[in-house]
């Protein structure tokens, strides 16, 4: 696709980019009704061009919203964050006037693992009456805009990811060291590239975040920390990233191999609940 267009149709799906590089939104479908093949390779390539496709308007039901997810691979259960209830698949984000919103640090989802996903269905049930936009970073332009001296000292590099903050959770929840440890042992701390292959584009990406990376390996630690902060800081460029506003029954899909994204926490005391459904991927390269 052109990234430099204003809109786009495609096999009867109409693309209204958000900015030149990342995010368009999709009109043209109704993801209550299953997919044809065409429409789903459609929305496949568009997901690679935009890192993240926004749906309007799709009142759907849970098991619509997971056989949209199946379209594009096998789905994963989250093995620390509360699912809805009889659905392990869906992933149930709630904040109210109990629970601040703490999905504001950029990240890319489960890098902790050691098969991060391909990628994240998001459905707005509940919204805030202002506040509580998502953000989305190309990852891809923030490793073209490193400087040739950076990319040079993060070349075949490999960063360990952990789920650190989920594991002081834990703890205070009452989990025992125990059981924490058998989680450690479930998801070792997995070395992921700190410049990610994409597997079906080829183009490179930063895949290291905040949220869930811990150290360059084999650097030495002050080094590591100060680059570390440098790529971190990548993802915060307004020139790399789209905003998305929610409304209810909206639906955000992002690629999480080519981006990261932040959920503004600004709306307190308000109600803000989320669904996600997460795609199984693959072993970064």
């Amino acid at each position: 696709m052109n990234q430099l267009v204003s809109s786009l149709e495609v096999e009867g799906l109409s693309f209204q980019p958000l900015t030149p590089t990342i995010g368009a939104e999709v009109s043209g479908v109704d993801l209550a009704t299953p997919l044809s093949s065409a429409d789903k390779a459609t929305l496949r390539q568009a997901l690679l061009d935009w890192k993240v496709l926004f749906f309007r308007d799709q009142d759907i039901t849970t098991e619509q919203h997971l056989d949209f997810a199946r379209n594009f691979g096998a789905l994963e259960t989250h093995p620390f964050a509360p699912s809805k209830q009889g659905y392990p698949e869906v992933l149930a984000i709630t904040h109210d006037r109990d629970s601040r919103g703490r999905e504001n640090t950029w990240h890319s989802d489960v890098t902790w693992r050691l098969q991060p996903s391909l990628g994240s269905i998001l459905r707005a049930i509940e919204v805030p009456p202002v506040g509580g936009d998502t953000l989305f970073a190309d990852m891809y332009a923030a490793y073209e805009g490193l400087s040739d001296a950076v990319k040079a000292e993060i070349d075949g590099a490999v960063a360990v990811h952990d789920f650190v903050h989920f594991r002081a959770g834990l703890r205070r929840q009452g989990k025992t060291e125990a059981e924490i440890e058998a989680l450690n042992a479930a998801y070792p701390k997995p070395h992921h590239p700190v410049v990610r292959t994409h597997p079906e584009t080829g183009r490179k990406a930063i895949y290291v975040n905040a949220a869930f990376t811990v150290e360059i390996f084999g650097m030495e630690k002050a080094r590591s920390d100060a680059l570390l902060r440098h790529l971190y800081a990548q993802a915060a460029i307004p020139e790399y990233q789209c905003r998305f506003r929610w409304e209810t029954n909206s639906i955000a899909f992002w690629d999480n191999r080519a981006s990261q994204h932040y959920a503004a926490s600004d709306y307190w005391p308000a109600v803000r609940r989320m669904e996600r459904v997460t795609i199984v991927g693959d072993t970064p390269r």
